[in-house]
């Protein structure tokens, strides 16, 4: 198969778990012993940053007289020129690894592409208008115009045919997971930086966003400590940076919780996986994920783990770790971190998540567009 992958997009560093995303199933592509051609479009500013895939003899990047960094004159070239550059390329199917793709449709090319949720109608106030408008726009446009649009967990893809009616063409592909724990980092290190000891503190990678549901467990932390619960008082918080932090910060001053909530400054995967697995709980109080990577890969370091059943994490993590079921109830996370006290810890599997499978499950749905008539 020859298959163009649209690259003029990514902002590189910028892009967050979409460019982790699609860099981890390229790389799956490569690892599999095929004779596909993999054509990268690429933009003046992310060439560089795809480079190394052309050591592979089966890939080829093509640079775009665009850049992925200039949104506005990103978006006019794409729906002015990118099909006809396609075309030039004798590509006739084209792999869209995010929902950004021409408003218009193509006769000549067959077209996949990925909206992995829509958070936007759920919380529309983290946009401006036009932002929201153009999210509907957008969403819209992609499933009338694409072959295929894969959507990441079967809760986003029911997500999506119920706000988008008589949709037909929505497939569900998870999203692999690659945890690197190759690497180690000496936790006494954490410790000491953090005032922090082994097993007597909770951990979670959180923003204050308002679905991401942070301050009821800071709000827990303080009623464990009010109470003197006879649990671990102490929560290590990752995530939380800006204006935000500094929010987060007067609050937890505010209310004497300065030795209880601790906010770390940006962490490394070492760092991250070495928190995890020295905690005492993973702790995940999202309200809304279209996956939720975080638990999973906490399972998979082997930590006790203690999520929501919201949206799309009980699917995801194949109820395999605990739960609460109110989410925003303080009591409701004492009593499960209680009980979770009792559970010893296990290193999970996810085979559903391994890179090369995900990797054949896009290259099959791509053939079977293809050869669609």
């Amino acid at each position: 198969m020859k298959i163009g992958i649209d690259m003029t997009w990514l902002k590189p560093k910028k892009s967050g778990g979409v460019e982790s995303f699609i860099r981890n199933v390229l790389d799956s592509f490569l690892e599999l012993p095929d004779d596909n051609e993999y054509i990268l479009f690429t933009a003046k500013d992310n060439t560089e940053t795809l480079k190394k895939y052309e050591e592979d003899s089966r890939v080829k990047i093509v640079e775009c007289n665009t850049k992925a960094n200039d949104v506005k004159k990103h978006l006019i070239w794409q729906n002015l020129c990118q099909y006809r550059i396609l075309k030039k390329n004798h590509i006739r199917f084209c792999f869209f690894p995010v929902y950004e793709m021409p408003l218009y449709k193509s006769k000549k090319i067959k077209c996949v592409t990925t909206i992995c949720d829509i958070q936007a109608i759920h919380y529309p106030e983290y946009f401006s208008k036009l932002e929201n408008v153009w999210f509907r726009m957008g969403w819209k446009a992609v499933l009338r115009n694409a072959n295929r649009v894969v959507t990441i967990s079967d809760f986003s893809k029911k997500d999506l045919e119920t706000h988008f009616k008589h949709k037909k063409n929505i497939q569900r592909i998870y999203i692999p997971i690659l945890l690197n724990d190759e690497k180690k980092c000496d936790f006494k290190t954490l410790s000491k930086q953090y005032g922090i000891k082994k097993d007597a503190y909770y951990y979670t990678v959180c923003s204050l966003h308002k679905h991401k549901n942070l301050m009821t467990l800071i709000h827990t932390i303080k009623e464990i400590k009010d109470k003197k619960i006879d649990i671990p008082n102490t929560l290590v918080v990752s995530g939380v940076g800006g204006p935000q932090k500094k929010e987060l910060e007067k609050f937890i001053q505010t209310e004497g919780l300065e030795k209880n909530i601790i906010l770390t400054s940006f962490v490394s995967n070492e760092e991250r996986n070495a928190l995890i697995k020295n905690s005492n709980v993973f702790l995940f109080p999202s309200l809304f994920e279209g996956f939720g990577m975080p638990p999973i890969e906490a399972m998979m370091l082997g930590a006790r783990v203690l999520t929501t059943k919201c949206t799309s994490l009980k699917e995801v993590t194949q109820d395999k770790c605990s739960y609460v079921k109110n989410p925003t109830s303080t009591k409701e996370w004492i009593s499960k971190i209680k009980k979770i006290q009792e559970v010893k810890r296990k290193k999970y599997t996810f085979p559903a998540y391994n890179k090369k499978e995900i990797a054949r499950q896009y290259l099959d749905l791509f053939e079977e567009v293809i050869n669609e008539k």
